[in-house]
């Protein structure tokens, strides 16, 4: 009877290398090929397209449905859940002696209801401050056929549940392993090549080639998360000897970017998987890795750097000042150290759009497995790339005013908030400076205006 089952086992072989031989010719064709010549077929935007469409019309079904089930659909979404005005401390707490002492509103002395202020901004502080909500996702005010963006929408109509289960279908029994199995194409080759590259004697033909084999790599791992990226202003693109500095949203930062240039990278040496990429591709490229010992050492490191702005023929140096991922809204305190350099900064701004997948990542919530399983099975990432003109420091600037001007032209550029705050407040506690500063304020309140009645 065995030789009944042997047709039926020849069948499954050969249906099973025919698909595998299907599938690797389209990889081949359609995105591999694609990829190390830096040309597209549209694909991906006429996919985005068709996506806004899905997206408007299931927005439209579920808001209808909704509003006949008088359901609550959205939480409500609003830049700050207190209303503040722009005031100063002193004209508060004056208005706060206005309706509540029938004293000189310019008594020097302290009252007693001048703590109110102070209970007041504590506890608006702690209900909706700035700094804490920059560090989790925001809910989308339309549905994109996620559930990690609104919990409510697949229970508005069976209609509405049956199209996103498709969805899940899709993105998880079709995009999840192209996506992977990109991934993993991309990130091997980066390592078998720049492995390669790195035996050839330093010149020009090594360095034309490491960049090349960085851009072909790179533009596989941004297929391998479909993302759809538009670049703005590319005669501002970053040169050799300066740095490039951008406001940080995700780890996949680096790759957006460097998916259409080469940069060197700036990192702390990592073990397992990290690091073998990392040994690999310092010897095609002269990126910048530290040591464990030598992260906290800022002389060390500034003068790393230094000595490779120094060398024209280095690739610009890719720096995101922040240290720390944000949400996508606002840009934070920059670090001044890459800014003490005194060479040319490039500032960058980079716009996702959370319509088709959120790119934070909140480190403290997601793992970074837990992060890239979500990005690939979400539908797409696709954001916006502006390359600013170039800057330096201006006579009498310090690094600070330079890292806040650079920081401030970003935001701008990008609609992104423009915030004073540390992002380290993600996981650190408040500078004492920051209360003192309060302290100064309501201090040179009360002598102000002691002195100005003595003047009297």
């Amino acid at each position: 009877m065995a030789w009944i089952y042997f047709p039926f086992d020849n069948l499954v072989c050969m249906l099973l290398g025919i698909s595998f031989t299907v599938w690797f010719t389209l990889l081949l064709v359609f995105i591999i090929v694609p990829a190390i010549f830096g040309v597209s077929f549209g694909i991906r935007r006429l996919y985005m397209k068709t996506l806004l469409k899905i997206f408007e019309w299931a927005t439209l079904r579920i808001e209808r449905g909704a509003k006949e089930k008088n359901h609550h659909l959205y939480k409500p979404y609003t830049n700050g859940i207190i209303a503040k005005e722009p005031t100063s401390l002193e004209e508060e707490i004056k208005e706060i002696r206005r309706s509540g002492s029938n004293k000189d509103l310019d008594t020097p002395e302290f009252e007693m209801s001048d703590i109110f202020y102070f209970c007041r901004k504590g506890m608006e502080t702690i209900m909706d401050d700035e700094v804490t909500k920059r560090f989790s996702g925001e809910e989308l005010e339309s549905w994109n056929l996620l559930t990690r963006s609104n919990y409510n929408f697949q229970h508005i109509s069976l209609r509405l549940t049956v199209l996103w289960g498709l969805g899940v279908l899709i993105r998880y029994g079709f995009l999840l392993p192209l996506r992977v199995t990109l991934a993993f194409t991309g990130v091997s080759l980066l390592v078998v090549l720049t492995t390669m590259v790195g035996f050839l004697p330093n010149g020009r033909m090594k360095n034309f080639l490491s960049q090349k084999v960085h851009l072909m790599c790179y533009r596989i791992c941004v297929r391998a998360l479909t993302a759809i990226i538009t670049y703005h202003d590319s005669e501002n693109k970053p040169k050799n000897g300066g740095i490039c500095v951008a406001n940080h949203t995700s780890p996949i930062d680096v790759i957006i970017l460097a998916s259409d240039g080469c940069y060197a990278m700036v990192g702390q040496v990592h073990g397992g998987l990290m690091g073998i990429i990392q040994r690999s591709m310092v010897k095609a490229c002269p990126h910048i890795w530290f040591e464990r010992s030598e992260v906290k050492d800022r002389h060390l490191v500034a003068k790393r750097l230094s000595d490779h702005v120094q060398d024209k023929s280095k690739l610009p140096i890719l720096i995101f000042p922040e240290g720390t991922c944000i949400n996508n809204t606002s840009v934070m305190m920059f670090k001044k150290g890459s800014f003490e350099i005194g060479t040319t900064v490039y500032p960058v701004a980079i716009k996702y759009d959370p319509r088709f997948g959120d790119a934070f990542w909140n480190s403290s919530k997601f793992g970074m497995v837990n992060y890239l399983l979500r990005m690939m099975s979400s539908w797409a990432i696709v954001c916006s790339v502006w390359y600013l003109p170039p800057m330096t420091r201006e006579e009498g600037e310090d690094a600070v005013q330079f890292a806040s001007r650079v920081k401030s032209a970003i935001a701008r550029q990008g609609g992104l908030v423009d915030l004073l705050w540390d992002g380290g407040l993600k996981r650190g506690k408040v500078k004492d400076t920051f209360k003192e500063e309060q302290q100064k304020l309501y201090s040179k309140m009360l002598v102000g205006n002691q002195e100005d009645r003595s003047r009297s």
